[in-house]
C-alpha cells in the first residue's frame, strides 16, 4: 500500500506539472504561465524547473527523510515538478510524465530504505543519534507567532506575544493532566503556547484596514481562477491520496510535523501542520489567482487531516473534500485578503518566522546529533561547515545544513573508525 500510494502521488504530481495545472515549487508557479501562453519554450521551462528544484531535493528533502521513517513530501513533489517540466507537451508527455513520475516515487522510497539499512550495518551506527536533530524543533516552533508579530508590528508587540505565550506554556505545565471522570486530558505546553501566540497575532493583523485603491485580485484574474476550478477533481484526487498517505505515516508536509509524527506525537504534529497551512494561505491563494497554476497539495491542510484522522479511507475522503473546498473558496479567500491586508502580510511573516526558527533549531539539533555520534568532533565539523556554507553564499539552504552535517559526521566517523582514528563512544 505504501508503494502504491507513493507511486500514485508521484505520477499525478508529474502529470499536473506537465499540464501546467499545479507545481509544488512556489517560485516556479509564476513562471509556468510563460510556457502555457507561448512566451517560453518547454526546454526553457525544464531548465528553470531543474535549476530551482534539484538542489532542494538533494539538500533539503532527502536529508530530512533520512532522519525518519517518514518521507518529506518535498522529496517527491519537487522531483515531479522536474519530471513534468521535462516531459513533452500533449498526450505523449502526459503518459511519459505519469510513468516516470511513478517510477521516481517508488525508486525514491526504496532507495531511502536501502540507505538507512546500509547505515545501520556500519561499524558506527549513527541512525539513533540522528533523531536528536529534531529535539529542539518542538520547543522552538511554538515561538513563531511571537516572532511573526515582531516582524510585522515591531519588537515590543512581539515581546508581549512572547511573554503571553510563555505564561500559557508554564501554566499548562503547572496544571498538568486534567482528569474528567475516567478520562485524562493531556495538554501539550508548546501547543498551548502556539495557540495563544496565534490568537494574539490574528488580533493585531485584523486591525489593519485596507487601502482605498486596493485591487481585487480575483476579479482581475477571473479566467485564471476558472482554469483552476476546471481541474477541481484532479486536486481532489491528489488531496485524498496525500491525506491517506499521511494517515499511513508515509509522508509529511514539513520538517516540524515530520519529526513530531516520527516520535508518535500525532496531535502535536497535526497542529503544527495546521499552523503551517494558515501561514501558507496568502502565498498559495495569491499566486494561484494571479497565475492560474495551483499547488498539488493546495494550501497543505490535507497533511493536518491525515495526522488528525488516523483512518486512511476516511482521511482520503476528508482530504479530497478539503482540496475541493479550497478550490471553490479560492476567489473568496482572495477577496478576504483584500479586506484584511494584515492577514496577507501575516502569512508572509509567519513563513519568514518559521524559516528563521527552523534554521536555528535544526542547526542546534544537528550539532547535538553530530556530537552524540562523535563527541567534540561533531561540534567541530558542523560549526565549520555552517560557516563555510555562509562564506560560499549558502549553496545549501541554511535549515538543511544541520541535518546534512550530522549525516556527514556519521559517515566521517565510520571512515575514521576503519583507519583507526576514531573510537566508538560507549
Amino acid at each position: 500500500m505504501e508503494m502504491i500510494l507513493v507511486a500514485l502521488i508521484s505520477a499525478l504530481g508529474a502529470i499536473m506539472a506537465n499540464k501546467g495545472i499545479a507545481v509544488f515549487n512556489d517560485g516556479l508557479r509564476p513562471i509556468v504561465p510563460e510556457h502555457l501562453e507561448g512566451r517560453m519554450t518547454r526546454g526553457e521551462l525544464a531548465a528553470t524547473s531543474f535549476a530551482m528544484s534539484f538542489g532542494l531535493v538533494i539538500g533539503f528533502g532527502i536529508p530530512f527523510s533520512l532522519t525518519s521513517s517518514i518521507v518529506l513530501i518535498h522529496s517527491i513533489l519537487l522531483g515531479t515538478d522536474i519530471i513534468g517540466s521535462f516531459s513533452p507537451d500533449g498526450k505523449k508527455g502526459t503518459i511519459i510524465s505519469g510513468v516516470v513520475g511513478a517510477l521516481y516515487g517508488v525508486g525514491l522510497v526504496s532507495g531511502l530504505g536501502a540507505i538507512v539499512s546500509l547505515f545501520e550495518k556500519l561499524p558506527v551506527n549513527f541512525m539513533d543519534s540522528l533523531g536528536q536533530v529534531s529535539t529542539p524543533i518542538v520547543a522552538a516552533f511554538a515561538v513563531f507567532p511571537a516572532l511573526a508579530t515582531a516582524y510585522q508590528f515591531g519588537a515590543k508587540k512581539g515581546l508581549l506575544n512572547l511573554v503571553l505565550s510563555l505564561l500559557a506554556r508554564q501554566l499548562t505545565v503547572l496544571i498538568g493532566p486534567i482528569n474528567m471522570g475516567t478520562a485524562t486530558i493531556n495538554l501539550n505546553p508548546e501547543g498551548m503556547a502556539l495557540i495563544i501566540g496565534m490568537i494574539v497575532l490574528i488580533v493585531y493583523a485584523t486591525k489593519e484596514k485596507p487601502e482605498e485603491d486596493a485591487i481585487d485580485l480575483s476579479s482581475v484574474f477571473g479566467e485564471r481562477v476558472k482554469r483552476i476550478r476546471n481541474n477541481i477533481f484532479v486536486f481532489m484526487l491528489m488531496g485524498g491520496l496525500v491525506a491517506a498517505a499521511t494517515s499511513y505515516g508515509i509522508v509529511s508536509g514539513d520538517p516540524i510535523s515530520l519529526n513530531l509524527a516520527s516520535e508518535g506525537k500525532l496531535i502535536d504534529a497535526g497542529f503544527a501542520a495546521l499552523a503551517r497551512g494558515i501561514g501558507f494561505i496568502p502565498l498559495i491563494a495569491s499566486t494561484a489567482i494571479a497565475t492560474g497554476v495551483y499547488g498539488p497539495v493546495g494550501m497543505t491542510f490535507v497533511f493536518a487531516i491525515g495526522l488528525f484522522i488516523r483512518n486512511p479511507i476516511i482521511s482520503f475522503i476528508a482530504g479530497a473534500a478539503m482540496a475541493g473546498l479550497e478550490v471553490l473558496l479560492l476567489e473568496k479567500l482572495g477577496s478576504s485578503m483584500d479586506k484584511y491586508p494584515g492577514m496577507r502580510s501575516a502569512g508572509d511573516n509567519i513563513r519568514n518566522a518559521m524559516s528563521k526558527l527552523l534554521e536555528i533549531a535544526l542547526l542546534v539539533g544537528g550539532m547535538n546529533a553530530a556530537n552524540a555520534i562523535a563527541p567534540g568532533l561533531g561540534f567541530f565539523v558542523v560549526a565549520g561547515l555552517y560557516i563555510l556554507n555562509e562564506i560560499a553564499g549558502t549553496p545549501v539552504v541554511r535549515m538543511a545544513v544541520g541535518p546534512i552535517s550530522a549525516i556527514l559526521v556519521g559517515i566521517l566517523a565510520n571512515i575514521l573508525s576503519v583507519i583507526g582514528l576514531f573510537n566508538i563512544p560507549g
